[in-house]
């Protein structure tokens, strides 16, 4: 049905395309699907000492008001995250600002965390009891004098809302964000997350988000550091700046992340590096060119425990997660495995 309706979506700008399908899903116009393995045991599984149906969740930035997580939990995806949220409502870059890549299934963006803000969205969130696990991805305003402070806005606002909370410091649109990766910045941030969520007395779960591009030194780095805060999930990873020499679309040169098919190798890579650094300690959800069942079975075996999507329904349409889970099914049958964690860093099932 989506293959013959995409020839149509993508006459339409990107940006708008995506504000149709926002609209869509808030007035229930896309029907839920009939997912055949709905609490299917080979599936089910605990994030967070919580219950989940399937490990397959929806990425920030699709979701960016928290309009439709509810929505999406209906399309079969076992957690959804929204954002990324912002103190203060903002615009964002100016537009265009989003580039489809069919030729190569890919975007690239340069939205600049636009959002309606942090208030705005926790009432809206507050007046829609959430249908499954809810992750909430916040970040600085563009132009605040103290983005550490704009990340401990976002865990005071959303701690008693969110199932956990995702500190994004890896978007290439908000300039100089990626310094958080630095090792000093980054101590420091985490230091004042997790000061600030004692003295909320909370003990709501921590994710960092990280870039692709990041060098091994960083990885090394990052790993010692999440480790000595106890943060309890790394998000591999955001959008990329990397050079696009390779792809075919004539608007690959445009500024913005790159996402989709043509990251899925670097961060099945990087993944895998984080997973030998971070032996189990703390869980790996692995992000980049997720559309297909073997897509999310090499992130599984690369290291991920749990994976997400955006740019893949995006070219696969809605069903996407049932179109995942049902020809993933069949890679862990035929490995003669019981449950989908069994293969988690087993390479040699490669």
């Amino acid at each position: 049905m989506f293959s013959k309706l995409r020839s149509l979506i993508f006459k339409v700008d990107p940006e708008k395309a995506h504000s149709l399908a926002i609209k869509s899903l808030k007035f229930n116009l896309i029907p839920n699907v009939f997912d055949e393995n709905k609490n299917d045991p080979i599936f089910q599984t605990k994030i967070f000492d919580k219950h989940l149906d399937n490990p397959i969740g929806m990425a920030a930035g699709f979701d960016k008001n928290a309009e439709v997580y509810n929505s999406l939990f209906k399309l079969g995806f076992g957690f959804v995250e929204v954002g990324t949220i912002t103190p203060l409502k903002q615009y964002g870059n100016p537009k265009p600002r989003v580039f489809r890549l069919v030729e190569d299934e890919a975007l690239i963006n340069r939205l600049g965390f636009n959002n309606h803000g942090a208030e705005t969205v926790k009432e809206r969130i507050q007046r829609n009891k959430k249908l499954g696990l809810l992750g909430i991805n916040v970040g600085p305003n563009k132009d605040s004098s103290n983005r550490l402070n704009d990340y401990l806005i976002g865990l005071k606002t959303f701690y008693d809302d969110a199932d956990y909370i995702t500190i994004n410091i890896s978007s290439p649109n908000t300039e100089n964000l990626r310094t958080f990766h630095e090792g000093d910045k980054l101590q420091d941030l985490l230091k004042s997350i997790m000061e600030e969520r004692k003295n909320l007395k909370s003990d709501i779960p921590i994710a960092v988000k990280v870039s692709p591009d990041i060098n091994e030194d960083q990885v090394n780095q990052i790993s010692e550091i999440l480790l000595k805060y106890e943060i309890k999930a790394i998000i591999v990873s955001n959008t990329s700046e990397a050079t696009r020499d390779k792809l075919s679309n004539i608007q690959r040169h445009q500024k913005g992340g790159l996402s989709g098919k043509p990251i899925e190798e670097k961060s099945n890579i990087l993944i895998n590096k984080f997973y030998k650094l971070l032996k189990g300690k703390i869980k790996i959800i692995g992000v980049g060119g997720v559309d297909t069942g073997q897509a999310a079975y090499d992130k599984f075996i690369a290291g991920a425990d749990f994976v997400q999507l955006y740019t893949g329904m995006v070219f696969k349409g809605p069903n996407i997660a049932g179109i995942i889970k049902k020809d993933l099914k069949e890679l862990l049958i035929r490995d003669g495995v019981k449950n989908y964690t069994e293969i988690v860093g087993n390479k040699t099932l490669s």
